[in-house]
């Protein structure tokens, strides 16, 4: 295991060391070709600590990040990354409030989100006692230049947005964008710990050639997930703008109320989620080499369709280009996991997009109908708001799947009762 895990730990180091390059070429790239109201250094360096985080992960915690995930215990990393998210919004907050530049702001937000990957780092090793510091390398990854093209391209899409806002836009859009980012990002690490380990429990049914069993436990897990999905990320389109509005409260050099570009990052970061179950089993199964040309599409086309927009629409702009590339590569993994790895028909996963769309827009709409003449001045009329509208989505949710979905839903409470009797034991 340790000879893997040192194998694992060269191939993510390999990747780091790319994306410094890649992070140079930016730097280059900036004073060279682009005018800006900012001097050259205000934005390199800009550049330079919002990759900070992202040098950590590879270098220091990712290589342990993917040993939790293979143990069944992501619930570590998501404790781990939830606990760091609403350590680095407070602190976040505390520093907007007191006028802060987004230098110091993102410089603070990114050794908080080093924690993340150094104590994941020290909790393996403890845990586990491992210490690759003298471990021969005698494992050969398979696939691993596959996996890398494919790493590398999501690591250009997911640095698209930010990178092209800070060379072609002004700061203020930068902080705009962060501050709403913050709340995606929370969510997306509690969506991530939903998918974490189940990968390992497919990949292992297609290993041993179970594809009744494989079948069956995905359609039960698609109803458990699509049913959740859809209720953290309503929740998340109904409350971001009250939220956002009581978390600038006061800031009045920036207007941060951007109703557009909110319902924009959220339903593209939504697309990013409904195609987790599908890359995971694809994924799982090491189908890495047949989908590397889709990785490639998705980083590309956010990366053009967000230069030809962001001049006209700015920030709207390079949200349009990350939603057109996701919505993409999403449909590419629902089309792969159907057709060569499941071996069923692709419209049972667009009927649970279409059943997720339909929900999502009858939670969407009561929830608009309440909040109309709600006044948001704190967080405590937030909270009640918040409380009322996930009432009506985990009913309006539940109804449905209920009635649509009757034999899976019997099955999932089969599962859900089975697993609460033996934590009871």
């Amino acid at each position: 295991m340790e000879s893997i895990l040192k194998s694992a730990q060269k191939f993510f180091n390999t990747i780091g060391y790319i994306f410094i390059g890649y992070l140079l070429i930016l730097c280059f790239i900036y004073p060279t070709f682009v005018d800006s109201e900012f001097s050259t250094w205000y934005t390199i360096s800009l550049l330079l600590i919002i990759s900070i985080s992202t040098f950590a992960e590879y270098f220091i915690g990712m290589v342990y990040k993917v040993y939790l995930q293979a143990q069944q215990k992501t619930y570590v990393a998501a404790g781990i990354q939830s606990i760091t998210t609403i350590l680095n919004t407070t602190i976040s907050i505390i520093l907007i409030k007191f006028g802060s530049s987004i230098q110091i702001v993102k410089l603070v937000s990114a050794f908080i989100f080093v924690l993340r990957p150094l104590v994941q780092n020290i909790y393996v090793k403890k845990k586990y006692g491992i210490n690759l510091k003298n471990v021969k390398e005698n494992y050969e990854l398979k696939q691993k230049w596959d996996g890398l093209a494919q790493h590398i391209a999501a690591v250009i899409h997911g640095n698209t947005d930010m990178t092209i806002l800070t060379i072609f836009t002004s700061v203020a859009e930068v902080s705009v964008y962060s501050v709403h980012f913050i709340v995606v990002r929370g969510i997306k690490s509690l969506i991530q710990s939903l998918t974490g380990g189940i990968d390992a429990s497919f990949g292992d049914m297609y290993a041993k050639n179970e594809h009744e069993n494989l079948n069956r436990s995905f359609k039960i897990y698609e109803l458990f997930y699509f049913s959740i999905v859809t209720i953290i990320f309503t929740l998340t389109l109904c409350l971001i703008i009250p939220f956002i509005q009581i978390y600038t409260k006061g800031v009045t050099d920036v207007n941060y109320y951007r109703p557009a570009f909110a319902y924009l990052l959220v339903l593209s970061e939504y697309m990013w989620a409904v195609r987790l179950p599908y890359s995971s089993i694809t994924l799982a199964a090491g189908h890495f080499k047949e989908t590397k040309k889709g990785a490639w599409v998705e980083a590309i086309s956010n990366i053009v369709i967000s230069l030809v927009l962001v001049r006209k629409f700015g920030i709207i702009g390079v949200t349009i280009g990350t939603l057109v590339a996701m919505t993409i590569r999403t449909i590419e993994f629902m089309y792969h996991s159907a057709k060569y790895i499941l071996n069923r028909d692709m419209k049972y996963a667009f009927i649970h997009l279409g059943i997720t769309i339909l929900e999502t827009a009858i939670i969407f709409i009561l929830s608009n109908i309440i909040i109309k003449d709600i006044v948001f001045t704190n967080y405590l009329i937030w909270i009640k708001y918040a409380v009322i509208t996930a009432i009506i989505a985990i009913l309006v949710t539940v109804c449905l799947n209920g009635v649509i979905y009757r034999k899976q839903g019997k099955e999932l409470i089969k599962i859900l009762k089975r697993n609460i009797k033996k934590r009871e034991v």
